[in-house]
C-alpha cells in the first residue's frame, strides 16, 4: 500500500505542467483525500480547489488520493502527508497517534457541521423496517465499510446492533466489505439485503445513479454526527500552516467573480459548502461514540469469568481517558 500512495503522489502532481521557477524549490504540500466514492471520483472533485491552492501559494501540491481509509492512515502514520480531509474516526487515530492537528470542519451546503448515518434496503425487499431486519438473524446479506469508517461501521455498530447485545460480522449470514457506493449499487443488484451509507454518499449516488437510488429505502437514520475535519501534520513551518489556514477558512466566502468561481468549486465536493474554524475537541464525539461500543460489546459478550469481564472493562474506561486526553488539551 505504501508503494501505491507514493506512485499516486508522484503521478498526480497538480499544476506539474505549468510549475513556476519557485515551484521548483519549493516542497510540495502533500494533501491527503478521504475516499468519496472511488479514489479518483474524489480527486475530481477535489482538483479544482487544490489548483486554486496551487496558484494561491506558488508551490506544488501533490495529493494522496487512495481507494481505502485504512491506506489514507498508513500514509498519515508515514508522515507523508502534510493536510488532509479526513472523517472523525480516522481524524481521532491522526491526532492521538500520528502527529496532526484539526483545524478546520466542514460545513455543509445547508449549513449544518454534520452528516448521518444510515442503513438502506431496496424498497421491494422484504425489509420494510429496522424491526423487520433485527427479527431475523442470519438471514440477511449485509454490505458495509472499513472499520475506520464512522457511518459505515462505527454508528449502526454502536447504536442500532450493540444495544441489542449484537455484532453485525455475526448477526447477518454474509458480510462484503467495500465504499459507499459500491454498496448501495449491490443493494440494487440484489448481491446484498441491506448496506450501510451516509447524506453525502446518498446524494452522490442520486446523481449518478437516479434510476437505481429511486429504488432504495433508508430503514434507519442516526442523529447528527459531526462533519469531516481538516487536519494539518505538527512540525509544519508556522508560516505554511497559516497559509494553509487562511486559504481554506475563507474558501467560497468572497464576493465577485472570485467568490462566485470558489463556491462553484466547492458544491463539486458532495454537499460540501464551505469550512469553519476548528480544533482537536471537535472529535470527542467521535471517541464517545466508540466508547459507547466497546462498553456495550463488553457487556453483552460471554466472558470465561465476571473477573475477565471486569478487566476488559476498565481497560476500555483507560483507553477511552487516554484518547480524550489530547482532544481537550487543544
Amino acid at each position: 500500500m505504501r508503494i501505491v500512495v507514493w506512485l499516486l503522489m508522484l503521478g498526480l502532481l497538480l499544476g506539474a505542467g505549468h510549475a513556476s521557477a519557485t515551484d521548483v524549490s519549493a516542497a510540495p504540500i502533500r494533501f491527503g483525500i478521504l475516499p468519496i466514492g472511488s479514489a479518483a471520483e474524489s480527486l475530481e472533485q477535489w482538483r479544482p480547489l487544490l489548483d486554486d491552492l496551487h496558484k494561491r501559494l506558488d508551490r506544488p501540491v501533490t495529493t494522496v488520493s487512495v481507494g481505502s481509509y485504512a491506506g489514507l492512515s498508513d500514509a498519515i502514520g508515514a508522515q507523508q502527508v502534510d493536510i488532509a480531509f479526513l472523517s472523525g474516526k480516522l481524524a481521532v487515530e491522526a491526532v492521538t497517534h500520528q502527529h496532526m492537528q484539526v483545524f478546520a470542519q466542514f460545513v455543509r451546503s445547508d449549513g449544518a457541521k454534520g452528516n448521518v448515518a444510515m442503513l438502506v434496503v431496496r424498497a421491494d425487499s422484504g425489509i420494510r423496517s429496522l424491526e423487520d431486519m433485527l427479527a431475523k438473524p442470519g438471514n440477511w446479506r449485509y454490505a458495509r465499510s472499513e472499520h475506520l469508517s464512522v457511518t459505515g461501521y462505527t454508528s449502526p455498530e454502536a447504536y442500532v446492533f450493540a444495544p441489542h447485545g449484537l455484532n453485525s460480522d455475526t448477526f447477518f449470514a454474509s458480510v462484503r466489505v467495500g465504499d459507499h457506493q459500491s454498496n448501495l449499487l449491490a443493494v440494487v443488484n440484489r448481491e446484498v439485503d441491506v448496506a450501510s451509507s451516509n447524506n453525502p454518499d446518498m446524494d452522490l449516488f442520486r446523481h449518478n445513479f437516479p434510476q437505481e437510488a429511486a429504488q432504495l429505502k433508508v430503514i434507519w437514520r442516526s442523529s447528527l454526527i459531526p462533519s469531516g475535519v481538516l487536519v494539518l501534520r505538527e512540525g509544519l513551518p508556522e508560516s505554511l500552516r497559516r497559509q494553509l489556514t487562511d486559504f481554506l477558512l475563507g474558501y467560497g466566502k468572497g464576493s465577485g467573480e472570485t467568490g462566485a468561481h470558489e463556491r462553484a468549486n466547492l458544491a463539486r465536493i458532495p454537499d460540501l459548502g464551505g469550512f469553519a474554524s476548528e480544533n482537536n475537541h471537535v472529535l470527542q464525539p467521535f471517541v464517545d461514540m466508540q466508547y459507547t461500543l466497546l462498553r456495550q460489546q463488553a457487556e453483552h459478550g460471554q466472558w470465561v469469568s465476571q473477573q475477565a469481564q471486569q478487566a476488559k472493562l476498565t481497560q476500555i474506561e483507560k483507553d477511552y481517558q487516554r484518547a480524550s486526553q489530547p482532544l481537550a488539551s487543544h
